[in-house]
């Protein structure tokens, strides 16, 4: 399937007026372009150890421009191989699945012997489902496109997360992913702009006509897992969620491409869930779903397990989903979500800019939130609080769970032709305060729009048009501080 393209007029008119991020990311794209990249070894690079932010209240410190410098060194690889030297064949109809588990088991055998690189060159590699393992580099050279099997036999069923108790759409367990991996350490899925298309329409058309048994897989997940590279690669057509992390630490997500038809159902962009240290950047991402959504589980799945979102940076993403928003926060948030930092991205055609979800039965939190400079364009709602979607694993949900969300600080935000002012729905009976709005701007709003408020608190500074009354005190209180 022929996939949509990116709009890079779109995208350079964000970048007209000269920044400090802008600057940054010019001189970080000319100091990875003057780097000899070699098919033979991943060349070593230097990433923090511990995730900071322009947020204060992240840590200090940190270089506000990159996530270079997140994980720690990662040595070269010793033993390199190509996916032919076990027999695959890059002409897009065979099946390639054997030879790609057949690689990941014998590379297993150097993890603690200097890591394994496997290449794959240019050509069309059909596969299903493989793991990776640790101290691992997976490298797609130019022109090399990995292409997910149509047979959903070399899809795997797995287990529930058991922060979501049950497959995401579906009772029981799920499809595996076409590229997973659990408990790993030291993984980087990297490459000269290579592809990995998931052929997910045979999967969209069992989500249409009902006819979809267990929960669709993932292009890429990766559980329980630290340090971890995914960089410089086009994603194209995911079953489902396109980037996955759940129950990681230490990830870094940036330089990517990630597309899929406008209409895929559920082709979220890229999901870190119940994950700290997560650094996404420089990403332009189409699909049918959010760009980006924090997650941290599912009623009263993810409360008992209590594994929160935090520490976590999105910036310089780019991009359009006619059905959902630029950045999502939730709908699942029952393990909490705090220290997370979005800022400096371009929305446009979408259904919403910035959102929060949540709902009765969630519990959990979000606190500690800073989203800044922000541009929207036919954003038809751009700031949305949002509730009732009553969307639950199963009937062990607790009406009486209810979020708390606190600490919000949404700054420099331009919407241009507006459809809708921003609707901020909280749950009756909960509290959500703390909602901070400085210099808000949304243009080309009919004269009768108006903010619509329930159950929230906050505070407001150089905001236009005027926002709801449980928000007008004109920046006097602290949470606009």
């Amino acid at each position: 399937m022929e996939s949509e393209k990116p709009n890079f007029g779109a995208v350079m008119v964000y970048f007209k007026k000269p920044s400090w991020a802008f600057l940054v990311l010019l001189f970080t794209v000319i100091a990875v372009l003057s780097l000899q990249i070699t098919t033979k070894a991943i060349i070593p690079f230097q990433l923090f150890p511990v995730l900071r932010s322009s947020n204060p209240d992240v840590a200090s410190g940190f270089d506000p421009g990159s996530c270079a410098g997140f994980l720690g060194e990662l040595p070269e690889r010793k033993h390199v191989m190509s996916i032919k030297d076990f027999g695959a064949i890059g002409d897009g109809k065979t099946s390639n699945t054997a030879a790609f588990r057949k690689a990941l088991v014998y590379m297993q055998r150097f993890g603690e012997k200097g890591g394994a690189q496997l290449n794959v060159p240019k050509g069309k590699w059909l596969t299903g489902s493989f793991n990776l393992t640790s101290n691992f580099t997976l490298f797609l050279e130019q022109g090399a496109v990995i292409l997910g099997s149509q047979d959903p036999e070399e899809w795997p069923v797995v287990e529930p997360l058991p922060s979501y108790g049950r497959g995401r759409e579906r009772l029981g367990g799920r499809h595996i992913s076409l590229i997973h991996g659990d408990g790993l350490i030291n993984v980087v899925i990297t490459g000269q702009n290579g592809t990995i298309d998931g052929q997910g329409r045979m999967w969209w058309e069992l989500w249409w006509n009902r006819t979809l048994k267990h929960t669709r897989g993932h292009l890429l997940e990766l559980m329980n897992s630290h340090n971890i590279l995914i960089s410089n690669l086009t994603f194209l057509n995911s079953p489902f969620w396109t980037i996955h992390p759940i129950y990681c630490s230490n990830v870094v997500i940036k330089d990517m491409t990630i597309l899929a038809p406008l209409n895929a159902p559920n082709t979220d962009g890229i999901d870190p869930d119940s994950s700290t240290n997560v650094c996404i950047e420089d990403c332009y991402i189409e699909s049918g779903d959010d760009l980006v959504a924090v997650k941290s589980g599912w009623d009263q799945y993810g409360i008992r397990m209590a594994r929160p979102s935090s520490n976590i940076i999105v910036r310089r993403i780019s991009g359009t989903t006619p059905t959902c928003s630029g950045v999502g926060i939730g709908s699942e948030m029952s393990g909490g979500i705090f220290n997370v930092t979005i800022e400096d991205m371009h929305v446009w055609n979408s259904a919403a800019g910035v959102r929060i979800k949540t709902d009765t039965g969630r519990g959990g939190y979000i606190a500690n939130i800073t989203i800044n400079n922000i541009t929207m364009e036919r954003v038809k709602i751009p700031i949305r609080v949002s509730r009732g979607s009553n969307d639950h694993p199963d009937d062990g949900w607790d009406p009486k769970a209810i979020p708390k969300i606190k600490g919000i600080v949404i700054s420099n935000i331009v919407s241009l032709n507006s459809t809708k002012a921003p609707v901020l729905a909280g749950v009756q009976g909960a509290s959500f305060e703390g909602i901070c709005f400085k210099n808000v701007t949304l243009l080309g709003l009919a004269p009768t729009a108006a903010w619509h408020c329930e159950f929230v608190s906050g505070c407001t500074s150089a905001v236009f048009p005027l926002p709801c009354p449980q928000l007008q005190n004109n920046g006097s209180s602290a949470c606009c501080l």
